[in-house]
């Protein structure tokens, strides 16, 4: 006995938007100039360094250790410093977000040299300013690095 193929509960021959299709409402938030920010931790916890861009879902993860130790603090930074590059894309006339912009490379530069001055470089590009290559190559890696000492 032939079984008869299944139909599909929402048929294919409805046109490109099946009448039983779910409906997404999309949300875009707009920017306006000189938003609210998080603190760097906060910003690296939530994905954004926006409280406006947080919505509408507020999804921020339990994740008060996310910024623990000279790499994770190194990372909040970076996250900040992108964040704020992203806004400036779209807010070029926004003297104070450039101004922290300013600041935060600066803090981030300071930061990735004191971090490969005590464990090694991070990018292989920086292995340029070592005494030999084998510098970039040599474990551990940045993510084998306890606090406090080696892996």
């Amino acid at each position: 006995m032939e079984h008869e193929p299944m139909k599909p509960a929402c048929p294919d021959a409805n046109g490109t938007m099946p009448s039983c299709a779910p409906l997404a409402v999309p949300y875009v938030p707009f920017q306006q100039q000189n938003p609210k920010r998080y603190n760097q931790n906060d910003a690296l916890s939530y994905g954004t360094l926006f409280p406006g861009l947080n919505l509408p879902f507020h999804l921020k993860v339990d994740a008060s250790n996310a910024a623990v130790g000279a790499l994770g603090e190194l990372q909040a930074l970076e996250f900040v410093l992108l964040e704020l590059g992203i806004y400036l894309d779209t807010h070029q006339d926004d003297e104070e977000a450039f101004v922290l912009f300013q600041q935060y490379a600066a803090l981030e530069k300071a930061g990735r040299e004191k971090y490969e001055a005590a464990y090694g470089p991070l990018f292989q590009s920086s292995a340029a300013g070592q005494k030999a290559f084998s510098s970039w190559i040599c474990d551990p890696w940045p993510w084998d690095f306890r606090e406090g000492g080696k892996a």
